[in-house]
């Protein structure tokens, strides 16, 4: 039975990731409708491939290897997942329409967003996400999914995404 409560708690997450990816294509395209230019075109591709993957992996890991669900990790796991989904929703209501999943940068659109999780670090949504790729796969005890996204994910954050992002920001300065 938690094997299938789980399943629905990943199809739910998966469900709200293509609510963001309309609200984000939505936004992404004003933004190039006011001259909007965007940078790493090349990693994105590798992003979309890692997220799909992680909720994939998750239910993979949990049905192949009969991982257990543990009460005293999974119900804490639950908890910070979905706090991590407030938090989520607090960045993009933070970012209101200049939020998407691309770094697009509109010249001329003004200075950097500090108010919201921005006013105490500058990329809360990637902390966010590093704790939903934790928290995610060990409600149900899938510690392989965890270990292998936070490693992959790290290597996408800090070796593409952040400094592109920290590049395509200056431009707005």
């Amino acid at each position: 039975m938690s094997v299938v409560l789980y399943t629905a708690f990943i199809l739910l997450t998966g469900g709200e990731r293509i609510v963001e990816l309309v609200v984000s294509t939505r936004n992404a395209a004003a933004a190039m409708a006011r001259g909007g230019r965007e940078y790493g075109r090349k990693h994105f591709p590798w992003m979309v491939a890692l997220h799909t993957g992680l909720l994939l992996a998750c239910i993979a890991e949990v049905v192949v290897l009969q991982r257990p669900f543990l009460p005293l990790l999974g119900w804490p796991m639950l908890a910070l997942a979905l706090l991590c989904q407030a938090g989520r929703a607090w960045v993009i209501r933070s970012l209101g329409e200049q939020w998407n999943t691309r770094v697009i940068v509109v010249p001329g659109a003004g200075r950097v967003v500090d108010r919201g999780l921005y006013r105490l670090m500058p990329h809360p949504n990637y902390v966010i996400v590093a704790v939903e790729g934790i928290a995610i796969p060990l409600v149900h005890t899938a510690w392989i999914t965890a270990i292998a996204f936070t490693v992959l994910n790290a290597v996408l954050l800090l070796g593409f995404r952040i400094p592109t992002e920290n590049r395509a920001l200056k431009e707005l300065g």
